[in-house]
């Protein structure tokens, strides 16, 4: 019997997943243990692995998308095997059709079609607004690649909707024959309404439209309508451009929008996309022919000609350039998080200054011993350890109800990775060495930066180290990584006059920022664990005690 394959929850934070790769196609046979896909969490790229063996029969979630986690991400079963009763959304086996006086089962497609399943023909799909983006409520219909009639094969674009935040592709994941358009170009509906259907070519569909509409859908237009007359929307250049002689020029949002910005008319390019659709790089790479430019600059002589001299303004020959990024699962998060972290603590920060010579010999002597490398921000993770015992309360974190007291040191050292930052942790971190401190921060931050770090690596840390110092920065403030009560902040060594035994001489200064969290630690409480901390780093020897 076939089984569904869901989104799954990869770290203890994930809410949402976005497949990165998919390592298995529909029709692959799968084995246990068979990679299926990699996955991309707020957190890392993870493998995902199969528990199940069979045939993969159907991809629910496409490379590049997100998706909730539990939501249908695969169904595996035998070769062949009938999955219309999993994919609408049932268990039992697609035989097993509801009886005449029951209510109709939802046929849910992968958008998520509330028609009823009894009242749709055989191979007929109801396609619905997409949900394309996390926070999409409704969509708007900026062109259609397809027209009524038109043969649909699965994985073609059907057409190319704008959301809340960008303008995207939305490809069929069925086949057939285009028999409806629901909501034209230029018209924006909410989530979940009537966008098309699809079917075996001639089906008769009169009364699928208007039964959806009853149910609460947007009104859509018959396909008699949809011939006789043409929205205003299809008449505006930003919705649909046309040739001389009338002919539709299909081309993409961003493509019409560079060819306006550079006076590129776009009945003079020839589109690479699918049915010659004019995309971004055709409209780039366009160079305009001798003709053209002469039929474009024929009219404008005779209006030069005709009216008077126009004084000649200057414009500078630059160009409006922007990109778009799309926010990978990691930096949303990490907005989400700090956002919430800086909006609910009351941050504090304290700053203290601390003299680096000892520590600089220190670092020298230790280094010189063989197969050994020992960081001044290992040091300072040590003498961080080493201060939390003192000071418990900096080690703790705040509940509505109560404060709890981290008796154990987990540290955390924020890493930089492509996406964003990332913070490996280091268990019981009091109880290491420097040279175990220095092996173990190294090994994370390197599998951090290929994302190979597990979801256990980067969770239950009682403290945060954050260092800047190798980048040049003297000082800095950061945003508490909670459920910490506070993190630091390691700036650069820098070699400054500096009085000692009343004398100006050459010394070596590091600054040190603590930001703390005043629910659960007082200002005195702060300044007596920066205190200590400056002693175990200026006097290293005393972390060897």
């Amino acid at each position: 019997m076939a089984i569904k394959v869901t989104m799954p929850r990869l770290s203890d934070t994930m809410t949402e997943g976005t497949v990165a790769t998919w390592l298995k196609k529909v029709g692959d046979k799968v084995s246990e243990g068979d990679i299926l896909a990699e996955i991309e969490t707020d957190k890392a790229t993870m493998e995902f692995e199969s528990f199940n063996e069979g045939t993969l029969l159907h991809i629910g979630i496409q490379a590049g998308e997100t998706a909730p986690v539990d939501s249908l991400l695969a169904i595996i079963g035998k070769e062949g095997e009938d999955i219309s009763a999993l994919l609408a959304g049932g268990d039992a086996p697609a035989a097993e059709a509801p009886k005449a006086d029951a209510p109709a089962a939802e046929a849910k497609t992968e958008t998520a079609a509330p028609a009823k399943a009894a009242e749709l023909p055989k191979g007929v799909v109801v396609v619905t607004m997409p949900r394309l983006s996390d926070t999409m409520t409704e969509g708007t219909v900026a062109t259609w690649l397809k027209k009524v009639g038109d043969t649909v094969a699965e994985g073609d674009i059907l057409a190319e909707i704008e959301t809340d935040k960008a303008t995207m592709e939305f490809e069929s994941f069925n086949a057939g024959t285009l028999l409806y358009i629901g909501i034209q170009e230029g018209n924006t509906a909410p989530v979940d309404s009537l966008l098309a259907i699809i079917g075996p070519a001639g089906t008769d569909i009169s009364g699928i439209a208007e039964n959806y509409t009853a149910g609460g859908a947007a009104t859509a237009s018959t396909p008699a309508a949809e011939e006789k007359a043409a929205p205003a929307a299809e008449k505006a250049p930003e919705a649909a451009a046309e040739t001389s002689n009338g002919g539709r020029i299909l081309a993409s949002p961003l493509a019409k929008k560079i060819a306006s910005d550079k006076g590129i008319q776009l009945s003079q390019v020839k589109g690479s996309g699918e049915n010659g659709r004019i995309v971004k790089s055709d409209i780039e790479n366009f160079t305009p022919s001798a003709q053209a430019q002469t039929a474009a600059s024929a009219p404008a002589a005779k209006q030069e000609a005709s009216a008077p001299a126009a004084p000649k303004v200057f414009v500078p020959a630059g160009e409006v350039y922007t990109e778009e990024i799309k926010n990978s699962q990691m930096r949303k998060i990490i907005a989400k998080r700090l956002s919430e972290s800086l909006f609910t603590a009351p941050h504090y920060n304290l700053v203290i200054e601390v003299s680096m010579d000892e520590a600089m010999q220190a670092r020298a002597a230790i280094n010189s011993v063989p197969d050994t490398k020992v960081s001044f921000n290992d040091m300072v993770i040590k003498a961080c350890a080493l201060a939390l015992k003192k000071h418990p309360k900096i080690n703790s974190t705040w509940k509505e109800d109560a404060i709890i007291i981290n008796h154990h040191v987990n540290i955390g050292v924020a890493v930089a990775v492509e996406d964003g930052l990332v913070v490996p942790v280091l268990k019981f971190t009091d109880a290491m060495s420097l040279s175990q401190i220095g092996g173990s921060v190294r090994d994370l931050a390197g599998r951090a930066k290929n994302k190979k770090l597990g979801p256990q690596e980067m969770e239950g840390s009682t403290f945060t180290v954050s260092n800047l110092g190798m980048f040049g920065i003297t000082e800095f403030n950061s945003i508490i990584n909670q459920p910490n009560s506070a993190i630091l902040s390691v700036g650069a060594i820098v070699e400054k006059p500096v009085v000692k035994n009343g004398q100006i001489v050459v010394g070596n200064t590091m600054m040190l920022s603590l930001a703390c969290d005043h629910r659960t630690i007082d200002g005195a409480t702060g300044a007596q664990f920066l205190q200590t901390l400056k002693q175990y780093i200026e006097s290293p020897v005393t972390m060897l005690a």
